[in-house]
């Protein structure tokens, strides 16, 4: 940060850009500066896959699309790695997905001496980041070292660059710029950028390919806060630039010149040489005396205009400063929804990291929705459902509510006007379904919780049609039904048949939820009984699911404990969706009762489970995360207790790698904030786990002016069994509360010790919302 004290009439401008963005202004950011210096942007950035996070370290408002951050050399779908140099700062962001990633337009890159396209690498130094800012020396020598913050509000990004005293000191724009993937992934249809004057310049780029093959076109509009002494548009590739100086137009930057669309998922390019066409513009300075140039960038997905609009509506003045306290006012307010207490300064950051990163994705671009006319809030890039619905869309629920809302409304809009409810959406189309319709579940939750203002009768038209149509894109919408509507099960020769049962049959219960609290109660009979379809795919004698052929007959040469995708297929024909069958047979959270008995009773299932974390389950992955409370079900919390404190410390850390995988869009971060207060959702059911606090108390701010209070003072390293419960002062022998307990308001105060003895060993059902 830049360290600088606010003047007078910088507080008195950067509350009223606060108070325009929708935050609670500068002051609540004031009141609470320490939730905002716990807050680590670096922690999770690097691996992807199962060693780290592929996280986005730059500069963001809460939900905001733009997402100014750098973009380097090796870098995963974030488009960012620690270790190698830094080709600019692009304004369009995924964090912590996987996949053929997203986005990386407009990429900004400031550079000295003669103009230059081509290999642009950048070392890096003095890196550092906090909420809504980011800054870096960047350059290759000392005499060459530029440096750079960047701040950001919803659609504008804002760069504040200090350069040498030179007198050739360039930004180079480039309009064509993606997150590369070594080539694998988005590709450029048409670039075109128009230099206005000697200061301002706007554009657009059309895209294809990544998660979804459907092609996006993002505008911008850009301007710097002085006139350059030379300016102009490039075109450059392979080794050759050219330059078009002056006011004008330019179009180009195609690297795609034919394409095979094969069923409707995979794109495939003639050659690789096209991906280095690139169109761009550049501004050249003298700053041999006055050092600084500031330049701000807005986008939109609707035109140039439209981004001209948004840059005057967000960040109308050149007030850095004022316009980064605003936007870390947004994430103060985001941050003191929770507030914790005791555990160890690591703990802390930790915690405030995750909760930091749980409110990054989908992004809010309400007002830019030019995919159909609706008054409804617009979000996209739910990167994906599959992900999000387990934590991060509960934890909203309780302390964003309206935000989820919001989201919710959205999602129902997108059905309206599309035909079905997504379950994995960006850039304005439908992306890969991993799974099931995830949308049901998010639609449960937030009806057996009361949630509201939302049209239920259209969620749940739209959430029935997932459950009764066949999709007419199955890689894209719906579900595969015919064979699952008369089998009862997904068929071997349907891809990813297992994986699919299971999820299909906890969305079936997610719809019945639904249709009961509708008064629809045949409807809810229905699916109600199809929810225990996953009964069908389970295999008494190996004691897990195991994939069946149309005619009924078991898949042969099979292993419950077998790690699918292999080399032997394409990823997605795969049985199971990323994992084993042990580590997705857990997942019956409809049925606990149900899958108990399969597995022997109470006892039978606790070593079941413990032959599940004796080395087979996964933290990186979301199939198996409600495993650890199944236990729960059993009698045995104390289980609960040890395998999560276990993988909290194991897992998440204050580091580059310091997340268990990928942290898709929020969904690892989430599980940490709930398990680091002692509660944890089954999404879709109106009820909490209680689990094992790191935090001695935690106070969750609900709407209303309510709170929620989670006390537990005796907990430590050694103390982490629950022992005994209070809600509201009244002795609870449960392991779970319910959501209108939460609700409420309340206290709920837990002792731990260091040994289990007995407390909530007899279990008692929690509401199911049926």
């Amino acid at each position: 940060m830049s360290g600088k004290s606010l003047s007078p009439s910088r507080r008195v401008l950067a509350l009223a850009v606060a108070l325009s963005l929708g935050s609670v202004g500068l002051a609540r950011a004031q009141s609470a500066p320490e939730l905002l210096a716990k807050v680590d942007p670096f922690v999770g950035v690097d691996g992807g896959g199962v060693t780290g996070g592929n996280t986005v370290p730059g500069a963001g408002a809460p939900f905001g699309f733009v997402s100014l951050s750098p973009d380097t050399t090796n870098a995963d779908t974030n488009g960012y790695d620690s270790k190698s140099p830094i080709m600019g700062f692009s304004y369009t962001h995924v964090s912590g997905t996987g996949g053929s990633g997203k986005y990386g337009n407009f990429r900004v890159t400031p550079t000295v001496g003669p103009l230059r396209v081509n290999h642009l690498h950048y070392g890096k130094t003095n890196e550092r980041a906090s909420p809504g800012y980011y800054a870096v020396g960047l350059g290759n020598t000392d005499a060459e070292r530029i440096q750079v913050e960047l701040t950001a509000s919803r659609r504008v990004g804002f760069q504040r660059l200090t350069y040498p005293a030179l007198a050739e000191s360039n930004l180079i724009f480039d309009v064509s710029s993606v997150i590369a993937m070594r080539g694998r992934g988005q590709r450029v249809r048409l670039a075109k950028v128009e230099l206005i004057d000697d200061h301002t310049l706007a554009g657009e780029v059309t895209v294809e390919g990544g998660w979804n093959p459907t092609p996006y076109t993002l505008y911008f509009h850009a301007v710097t806060d002085r006139p350059a002494k030379a300016f102009g548009a490039w075109k450059a590739g392979q080794g050759w630039m050219e330059t078009q100086p002056g006011v004008g137009r330019a179009e180009g930057g195609v690297q795609v010149k034919s394409l095979a669309n094969r069923q409707g998922l995979m794109i495939e390019y003639d050659t690789e040489r096209e991906f280095s066409n690139r169109l761009g513009a550049y501004l050249t300075f003298d700053t041999t005396t006055n050092r600084q140039v500031q330049m701000k960038l807005a986008v939109s997905f609707v035109s140039a205009d439209k981004a001209r609009a948004n840059l005057a509506e967000e960040m109308p003045g050149w007030d850095f400063d004022a316009y980064h306290a605003a936007t870390a006012a947004q994430w103060s307010d985001a941050l003191a929804k929770i507030k914790v207490e005791g555990g160890s300064e690591e703990q802390q950051r930790i915690f405030y990291s995750a909760l930091y990163r749980s409110h990054t994705m989908p992004h809010d671009l309400s007002g830019e929705n030019v995919w159909w006319k609706s008054d409804e809030p617009h979000y996209e890039d739910f990167y994906t459902l599959w992900d999000t619905f387990r934590t991060l869309h509960p934890l909203l629920t309780v302390i964003q509510p309206q935000r989820q809302r919001d989201m919710i409304r959205s999602l129902v809009d997108t059905y309206k006007h599309t035909g079905w409810m997504p379950d994995s959406r960006i850039a304005g189309a439908n992306g890969m379904t991993q799974g099931g319709s995830n949308g049901d579940i998010l639609i449960a939750d937030a009806v057996t919780k009361k949630l509201g203002g939302f049209d239920v009768n259209l969620a749940y038209e739209a959430i029935r049609k997932n459950g009764e149509v066949d999709s007419d894109q199955p890689f894209l919408q719906g579900r595969v039904l015919k064979d699952y509507l008369t089998l009862g099960y997904v068929p071997f020769t349907v891809t990813r048949s297992a994986s699919r049962t299971l999820e299909y049959a906890y969305d079936d219960y997610a719809i019945g939820v639904v249709a009961k609290a509708l008064g629809k109660t045949e409807y809810a009979k229905r699916y109600i009984a199809r929810s225990g379809n996953w009964k069908n795919i389970w295999d008494d004698r190996l004691g897990c699911v195991r994939p069946r052929y149309p005619n009924g007959e078991w898949v042969e040469n099979y292993s419950c404990t077998y790690e699918y995708p292999d080399r032997s297929g394409p990823w997605w024909d795969a049985v199971f969706y990323e994992g084993n069958s042990l580590q997705y047979s857990s997942y019956v959270p409809q049925d606990v009762a149900g899958l108990m008995a399969k597995t022997g009773g109470p006892e039978g299932f606790v070593k079941w489970l413990d032959h599940l974390f004796d080395g087979h389950y996964s933290q990186g992955n979301e199939p198996d995360l409600l495993a650890p409370y199944l236990y729960i079900h059993a009698g045995r919390p104390d289980r609960t207790n040890e395998i999560v404190r276990g993988l909290m410390a194991k897992h998440y850390r204050l580091s580059r790698t310091g997340l268990p995988g990928n942290d898709d869009a929020g969904a690892m971060s989430s599980w940490y904030v709930w398990n680091a207060m002692g509660l944890y959702p089954n999404a879709g059911q109106p009820y909490y786990y209680i689990a094992s606090p790191v935090f001695s108390r935690s106070v969750i701010a609900l709407e209303g002016g309510k709170t929620f209070e989670v006390r537990a003072p005796t907990t430590s390293e050694a103390n982490r069994y629950v022992t005994g419960a209070k809600l509201n002062g009244k002795p609870l022998d449960r392991a779970w509360i319910s959501h209108d307990e939460l609700a409420k308001g309340g206290v709920l105060e837990l002792t731990l010790g260091p040994a289990p003895t007995g407390w909530a060993s007899r279990f008692t059902p929690p509401p199911n919302g049926l």
